[in-house]
């Protein structure tokens, strides 16, 4: 099998360029075919204010990524593409690329895109759904995306034309997602039947840790919506265990300040740290918390504390409350709650043979459903199917040349 992988990276490498790194490497390492088409939005910084100006238009329809990709197929001849991002150069026009030369197209959604133009259903430091339960046209008036009226409008248009376009229910054969949760709540603007929940994973293996150093430990982006707050509130009341925190972000020097504040010690902010580190943090932890206080998509820290057999505190909320199992793998407590979380910390630490079982039956849990072969497992059986419905499908629409007629095949 031939996959076109087709990506735009971000102008800050995220969380989403490894993941879109990861799986076109993995299916080579099984003897599969690959090819990449992406597209970096670093190329913006060159544009001129014009050219800007006209992104309002081209992130609905790029010319030459259609272009571009239609040329690869050609090349190439693909099975079949996998798109991740496309916003903001790539655009959803390769997705009529591959419909015009008849090859089906998976596409990832490792965020809520399709639903909220800043992708994380969330606003000011809370939950926020109002694009889902009123307008797009609320990003707008909000500012979500970027805190410019501008590009959120550029970005709730994009949704919109191809909603009305009929792309999201026509142009693309099977939305791939990480948990049930995004299934569900994308199912409000998707086609049910074409989302399938596919976990990502984490290699290499960093195998179970063999001791715990009896610390609590935080990793990540150092913002409101991660919890971090109500975490340090938490431990205001708490005498113990130590807390280190990982990461870098907005709320460092609110951080630092608390750090420096307290005369025990207690809390260190190590800032960022290299993976390798992280890891050995992990390894050497009594267990991880997660206090975020918005719709996670799948933390890769949730796979990797599952791998080392770390247990986890978590806030019960969207994909956490899933993926980690309340008194089995972990704990879970009341988001933004802090009185809440501190106890369940207080419990965790009275219970330390409960917290080793946790952790093991966590390292169950990496072992069934987070490993690289269990993923290519999954991504060749939804491949294959898609590849068997197009079979069966009848003709399809296209897309004219830049987009802006339909026409019946």
């Amino acid at each position: 099998m031939k996959v076109l992988y087709i990506h735009n990276l971000y102008q800050k490498t995220g969380g989403e360029d490894l993941w879109f790194d990861s799986e076109p490497n993995l299916l080579k390492s099984y003897g599969q075919s690959r090819v990449v088409y992406q597209r970096d939005n670093r190329e913006l910084e060159h544009y001129s204010i014009w050219q800007k100006a006209s992104l309002f238009w081209q992130a609905s329809w790029s010319e030459r990524s259609f272009q571009d990709v239609a040329e690869i197929i050609r090349l190439e001849r693909p099975d079949l593409a996998h798109v991740y991002n496309t916003q903001a150069l790539v655009t959803p026009s390769v997705y009529y690329a591959c419909q015009q030369a008849d090859v089906p197209v998976v596409q990832t959604l490792p965020n809520y895109r399709l639903l909220c133009p800043a992708g994380s259903l969330s606003r000011n430091e809370r939950i926020c759904e109002e694009c889902v339960d009123h307008s797009l046209w609320r990003a707008v008036r909000h500012r979500c995306y970027r805190d410019s009226a501008i590009q959120s409008a550029s970005a709730a248009w994009m949704i919109y034309s191809h909603g009305r376009r009929g792309t999201w229910a026509k142009a693309v054969d099977a939305y791939l997602v990480a948990t049930e949760f995004m299934r569900r709540k994308l199912s409000s603007r998707l086609p049910t039947d074409k989302i399938f929940v596919k976990p990502i994973w984490h290699e290499p293996d960093p195998g179970l840790r063999q001791r715990s150093d009896g610390f609590a430990l935080f990793i990540g982006r150092l913002t409101a919506e991660k919890g971090v707050r109500t975490l340090l509130k938490a431990w205001s009341v708490l005498t113990g265990p130590p807390l280190r925190i990982v990461g870098d972000g907005p709320l460092r020097q609110e951080v630092e300040a608390v750090v420096e504040s307290r005369t025990d010690g207690l809390i260190k902010a190590l800032g960022f740290r290299p993976h390798n580190q992280v890891i050995e943090e992990l390894k050497r932890a009594a267990f991880l918390v997660l206090p975020s206080e918005w719709y996670e998509a799948l933390p890769h820290v949730i796979l990797e504390a599952y791998a080392c057999g770390v247990p986890i505190i978590a806030s019960r909320i969207g994909t956490l409350a899933e993926v980690i199992h309340d008194r089995r793998t972990g704990l879970l407590y009341k988001p933004g709650d802090q009185t809440d979380l501190a106890s369940k910390v207080s419990w965790l630490m009275r219970h330390p043979e409960e917290g080793a079982k946790m952790g093991l039956a966590g390292r169950a849990e990496y072992e069934a459903k987070y490993t690289g072969h269990r993923n290519y497992q999954l991504l060749m059986e939804i491949y294959a199917k898609v590849l068997a419905d197009r079979r069966h499908a009848k003709p399809v629409q296209t897309a004219s040349k830049g987009g802006r007629e339909l026409e019946q095949q």
